[in-house]
């Protein structure tokens, strides 16, 4: 009896402690067609302000790859009232931090800073908005800075290059074939005038959210919004239609040599739905199945067990249009990589074929529900989710909700899913190998 009363006790806690990971927020719009998003927590004296522009790697001209990734740096150049040089010494000097990220849809901005800063947080990203300095001495000086960053982590990291030789033959219309860093001879070739089209375009209120999160006051924080972001002019409106790939209709094979490795590695890709969907939900879970941690099906089968392979991995890279659902191994020894697809391709037929067990679908749920409560345990975390929710699911309060539908996906679900997109003659394998030495 008392084992079972206090089971029942820590059902009830654990009930509570979710519950209180609850978020509330408030939105709405500037007439200027900037949304905005309020989160008050005053737990603690720090406050995030951030922004979202709907624009990524997807959005560029064919021939100017890379623009998106390239303004997440050319940004930070300064503004009319922020000399060159000097955004980041004001963020450290008032205790904040800030940062940036780029993907294929979207590019964010933010700082943290004490709560009694606020004001410079929004000043600082109104400014970014409205008083941009793109001239060419920063296009310059942020080329040379991609230029290395491209170098350290692209063409000098080992496995650095796989990204791009999965996606550019994965899509063959769509621009998620090209990767978010681009091209440097495309930056190379722009004007800057071409540069100065691409901030105009984009960068305006109406492609954007503004995200309050933290110890603010409510009604302060809503009259330096209207200050700062309500006179920005409202931009050109931005046309855009989701261009549609044709379906894999039999495997395909590639082989690409890194001069950074000595152990090879083989991928195998599935093109998946949007990120929006409920497929792309299930497909998290099987990833999860495959080789989320030292008990999962992949890692236990080829590392623990066959010692077949030295590192395995299954992750789903979800979109905002489409996704990419990836498997990948290195092997141990003189295991080769036919091997380890057939190993991989039978651990993906069982679940084709299986129904998992109500042990493993309610681990399924305890890590998922375990995800859920870390997203939403800083504000920063909480900005960006915010942020996120809005701008690629239309649907702020998915931050709230979004681990019911993870809760609600049956074994069924799960086997059937794995049956409509996980078939060979619907994959690319790469081959992904030490270059050979020309001697």
């Amino acid at each position: 009896m008392r084992k079972i009363y206090f089971l029942s006790l820590l059902g009830l806690l654990l009930s509570v402690s979710t519950f209180a990971q609850k978020v509330t927020f408030e939105e709405y719009d500037l007439s200027n067609g900037m949304h905005v998003i309020l989160h008050q927590d005053n737990s603690a004296p720090l406050v995030t302000t951030s922004v979202m522009y709907h624009v990524g790697a997807k959005d560029e001209n064919p021939e100017r790859t890379g623009f998106a990734h390239f303004f997440e740096h050319l940004l930070f150049e300064g503004t009319e009232n922020i000399e060159r040089g000097e955004w980041f010494k004001i963020v450290s000097s008032n205790g904040g931090t800030n940062n940036a990220n780029t993907n294929q849809d979207r590019t964010y901005y933010y700082e943290v800073f004490p709560s009694n800063n606020l004001e410079l947080g929004l000043w600082m990203e109104s400014e970014r908005l409205l008083h941009p300095v793109i001239n060419q001495i920063g296009v310059d000086t942020q080329n040379e800075v991609v230029k290395e960053e491209k170098r350290l982590r692209v063409d000098n990291s080992p496995y650095g290059q796989w990204n791009g030789e999965v996606f550019k033959n994965l899509f063959d219309k769509h621009p998620y074939k090209w990767t978010t860093i681009g091209s440097l001879d495309h930056l190379d070739a722009a004007t800057l005038q071409e540069f100065q089209d691409f901030n105009k375009k984009y960068y305006v209120p109406n492609n954007a959210v503004l995200v309050v999160a933290g110890d603010f006051e409510t009604t302060t924080a809503k009259k330096l919004i209207a200050d700062y972001f309500g006179t920005i002019p409202r931009g050109e409106e931005i046309t855009r239609s989701v261009i549609k790939e044709d379906p894999i209709t039999e495997e395909i094979n590639i082989t690409f040599e890194d001069p950074n490795i000595q152990i090879p590695a083989v991928f195998t890709v599935y093109r998946t739905p949007a990120m929006t969907t409920r497929d792309a939900r299930v497909l998290d879970m099987i990833s999860t199945i495959l080789s989320d941690g030292k008990s999962s099906r992949l890692y236990k089968k080829l590392v623990d067990d066959k010692k077949k392979a030295m590192q395995i991995a299954a992750f789903n890279y979800s979109l905002e249009e489409y996704g990419a659902y990836i498997v990948l191994a290195l092997p141990l020894g003189e295991n080769t990589l036919d091997d380890l697809v057939v190993e991989m391709d039978e651990e993906i037929v069982k679940i084709q074929t299986e129904l998992i067990s109500d042990k493993e679908l309610q681990k399924l749920r305890n890590k998922f529900e375990n995800q859920f409560v870390n997203s939403n345990s800083s504000v920063e975390g909480i900005a960006g989710s915010l942020a996120t929710f809005y701008m690629l699911y239309d649907d702020v309060n998915l931050i709230n909700t979004e681990i019911e539908i993870y809760n609600s996906i049956t074994k069924e679900e799960i086997r059937e899913i794995a049956k409509k997109y996980l078939n060979t003659n619907q994959r690319l394998v790469l081959d992904y190998l030490p270059k050979k030495d020309k001697a």
